[in-house]
């Protein structure tokens, strides 16, 4: 690659080559390079406009120009290009000559050299957090005989207060939906990441339901679905018979204030329009494709004052769950997850469609499992439009999510640090890594998770960066360690880690969505269900071969830990999974209700859509049934030994 190309995608935090799973050098086409850079608005299409663009560089570097956003650790100062004044969040103000080391936390704003920039004063770590033990739910997986047709607030405001002495309960992702048919199955593609989803909300908890006479009453229950004739969940269908419940009670709502949040008003506006004019704002006609243009500021519908009405009847729901397990006695209390992006189309790319960058899909270079890259579909944030915003958006999503609970889990967090971006008309192999500023995007992250008290979990798995582990460890932020891929490197048959070598600084647990059930994986059922698919990318023979010495390991690790005998049966054999994790040093174990029920099918099975029933399944236990079950029991016993050990 020109070396001019190459320095002026450094300069943006362009990737020209990276390590691939076989950790070779791996280097970016010039093509792939020059689109990306075009995307973050960089002109290299010619040899002169690259040299155009360079001097631009240099020159700011010269006048040591401030960015549009400085972060600063707290104790920390900052030189700066010429005196100028800080004012603080509170309003006051400070002559300064440089940033100084004891400014507090916080949003501040910094004139100096001629520019006026966003000042944020982040801490230098959290509060560590207790070693505590919890559960893993798909929320939706839930049934009971008031929840209709998935699992919704008030079934989890039920689990929490039977949950049997757990410190935390880690949630699937309760991201906003666009509310138009058909509603995606999938958690981890919303329409914004900012907002809640309405599907979750248990209708007959809203004061309009407790305000409405009885026949109105009846007439809301009678919407309950039925259940589906295949058994899944039909999330459509769910959400057709809450919104007309919910348009029943409308007339009792109180007065909704759209000034109040301008933010969540101009989500409803977004979801007005698609109920007008589709789910994908791209499709909407050109006058409205911006928020605002015109046409959108003169749009008015009553549907907007009803989404608001949704939204906060949904916040109110989730912010009294997480106020609830905190009574319960939980010290970490309700994690929700973050999707590592949004859906183009939905709310928050059209919203946000300034600090986006139009176009890219989010994804995954190549390696063994998918030799030809990963498109994940998402939108992916412009680094530089961050920065220039003083992280506006990114701030406001942690904000709203952290006001609703105890924790978060961050999905692909090494996100944080850079993203392979997939530029239009490529295929996931001609992407490159963009990279983000970790100082900014952790720091922020760490300052909003301290103000509102809660714990943050970094999912890491895989082949992942040293500096993104130690970015974690450093703010005391956990990373993630799954029993399947937590191994021996230092045993020449790669078995499983001794539970006393676990890392602390982790989440540790048995599984994850995308990966086999504890009982699953004992009779190999991932294996089947991807031959029956025809979803392996080698032989089946030698696919059941690998699968039957992960299970002979792993019950040789539990046998050397004293949890089994020869003789031990599968359910046996889960037990002792958990007792494993008990034994290890890691600061959360959580338990999953698919491993702890027995189920065989995993909720996600990654390289399917309609082949799998992806995100569809509802447990086979009801609600009811699951907290009287003796496995349930058993289990929070076993975790809660947990308790007695030192921190």
């Amino acid at each position: 690659m020109d070396t001019e190309l190459e320095a002026l995608a450094q300069a943006h935090g362009v990737a020209t080559w990276y390590e691939d799973w076989h950790h070779k050098r791996r280097d970016v086409s010039a093509g792939s390079v020059i689109g990306v850079l075009g995307l973050l608005g960089v002109d290299a299409s010619t040899p002169e406009a690259v040299r155009r663009e360079l001097t631009e560089v240099r020159q700011a570097q010269a006048e040591q120009r401030l960015p549009g956003t400085v972060i600063v650790r707290q104790g920390k100062g900052r030189e700066l290009p010429a005196p100028g004044t800080i004012t603080l969040e509170d309003g006051s103000r400070l002559e300064v000559a440089a940033v100084p080391e004891d400014l507090p936390l916080g949003w501040h704003r910094l004139a100096a050299g001629g520019r006026e920039v966003t000042l944020v004063v982040v801490p230098a770590e959290l509060p560590e957090p207790p070693k505590t033990w919890g559960w893993m739910l798909q929320l939706y997986s839930l049934h009971s005989a008031a929840s209709w047709g998935m699992g919704d607030i008030g079934d989890l405001r039920t689990f929490v207060e039977n949950s049997r002495g757990a410190g935390l309960v880690l949630l699937n992702p309760l991201h906003a939906v666009t509310p138009t048919g058909p509603i995606p199955t999938s958690p981890y593609s919303p329409s914004s990441r900012r907002f809640a989803n309405p599907l979750y909300l248990r209708v007959a908890d809203t004061a309009a339901y407790r305000r409405a006479d009885p026949a109105l009453r009846a007439r809301v229950d009678a919407l309950r679905p039925a259940p589906a004739a295949d058994g899944l969940i039909d999330y459509s269908g769910v959400w057709r018979a809450k919104a007309a419940a919910l348009q029943l009670l409308w007339p009792l709502a109180e007065e909704v204030d759209l000034n109040a949040d301008p933010e969540l008003t101009d989500f409803a506006v977004f979801c007005a329009l698609a109920e007008e004019h589709g789910a994908d704002w791209h499709d909407w006609p050109e006058e409205l494709r911006r928020p605002d243009s015109p046409a959108v500021r003169a749009y008015q519908s009553e549907r907007i004052a009803f989404h608001v009405w949704v939204q906060q009847l949904v916040d109110e729901q989730l912010t009294a769950v997480k106020r609830l397990a905190h009574e319960c006695g939980m010290p970490v209390g309700i994690v929700h997850d973050l999707a590592v992006g949004i859906d183009p189309g939905g709310a928050d790319g059209w919203l946000l469609q300034d600090v986006l960058a139009q176009g890219v899909h989010a994804g995954a270079p190549p390696d063994a499992l998918a030799q030809l890259g990963q498109d994940w579909g998402l939108a992916a944030w412009r680094p530089d439009r961050l920065i220039a915003t003083g992280y506006a958006a990114y701030r406001d999503m942690l904000v709203r999510i952290f006001r609703r609970a105890g924790g978060l889990r961050i999905d692909h967090v090494a996100g944080l640090w850079r993203l392979w971006w997939v530029p239009p008309g490529m295929g996931a192999d001609g992407g490159t890594y963009v990279h983000y500023d970790p100082e900014a995007m952790l720091g922020i992250l760490a300052l909003e998770a301290l103000r509102a008290g809660a714990a943050v979990v970094g999912e890491d798995l895989g082949t992942v960066l040293p500096a993104i582990t130690d970015g974690l460890e450093r703010t005391n932020m956990l990373g993630s360690a799954v029993l399947w891929f937590t191994r021996d490197d230092t045993d020449p048959s790669e078995g499983y880690l001794p539970a006393a070598e676990y890392p602390r600084n982790t989440m540790a647990t048995i599984s994850t969505h995308d990966l086999p059930t504890a009982g699953g994986f004992l009779i190999g059922e991932q294996v089947r269900v991807r031959a029956e698919l025809g979803q392996l990318a080698g032989s089946v023979e030698q696919e059941w071969t690998n699968a039957r010495k992960d299970r002979a390991q792993l019950l040789a690790r539990l046998a050397a830990e004293g949890l089994i005998t020869a003789t031990s049966t599968n359910e046996e054999i889960v037990v002792a999974m958990h007792e494993f994790l008990a034994r290890t040093p890691s600061r959360f174990v959580l338990a999953s209700m698919y491993d702890v029920l027995g189920e065989l099918k995993q909720p996600n099975l990654p390289g399917t859509s309609d082949q799998y029933p992806n995100w569809r399944m509802p447990l086979a236990a009801s609600l009811e049934q699951i907290v009287s079950d003796p496995r349930f029991v058993r289990i929070a016993a076993v975790l809660a030994k947990r308790s007695g050990m030192p921190g």
